[in-house]
Formats: C-alpha cells, sequence, structure tokens
C-alpha cells in the first residue's frame, strides 16, 4: 500500500519541481551578472585598473548565456523526445495524407 501511495505522489510533484527548475533560470542569470560585477569590483580593488571591472562583467554575461543554452538544450532533447511519441505523431500523418493527394491529381 505505501508503494502504491508513493507512485500516486510521484506525478503531482515532479511537475511542481519542473515548474521550479524552469524559474530557477531567471534568477540564475541574475546571480550569474551580479557574481560578475562582483568579480570584476575585487579585480579593480585588487589591481586599480577600471578597465578589469569589465572582465568580471563580461565572465558573469558569459554564465548567464551559458544558463540560457543549458536550459534550452534541455528543453529541445524533452521536445525531441515527445515527438517521438506516437500519440504527437500528427505532423507525419498530415504530411502522408498530402503526399496520398498529390498523387491522384489528374492534368485535364
Amino acid at each position: 500500500m505505501a508503494e502504491n501511495k508513493e507512485e500516486q505522489k510521484a506525478p503531482r510533484i515532479k511537475p511542481i519541481i519542473e515548474a521550479a527548475d524552469n524559474l530557477s533560470l531567471g534568477i540564475s542569470i541574475v546571480v550569474a551578472v551580479l557574481m560578475g560585477v562582483g568579480i570584476g569590483l575585487i579585480l579593480k580593488n585588487m589591481t586599480g585598473a577600471f578597465w578589469t571591472l569589465w572582465i568580471g562583467v563580461f565572465i558573469g554575461v558569459a554564465a548567464a548565456v551559458l544558463n540560457v543554452y543549458k536550459a534550452y538544450s534541455k528543453q529541445y532533447k524533452d521536445y525531441e523526445e515527445l515527438a517521438k511519441q506516437p500519440r504527437y505523431a500528427i505532423k507525419k500523418q498530415l504530411q502522408d495524407d498530402e503526399e496520398d493527394d498529390d498523387d491522384t491529381q489528374k492534368n485535364y
């Protein structure tokens, strides 16, 4: 009985976890940029050169772009797996129907 209850709870919790993961993307972008600015300020204070601040900003922006790319790759992989399922294969069915229609056309 305990296993049966856990199986029923798992699908309810999974969407919540995935939604929280998607929300964390925006937060991670802000945190990455702020950490980059922090690194830049530390470099500026250590070296005294103003341009080292921009190195930190660049590192932060690059980290934010990397986070977005990783999230995109994960979503695209999920989309590809979903597209392979037969219940969502309507696009292939429509293409097959269009090919059948082209064969039956007669030129008068």
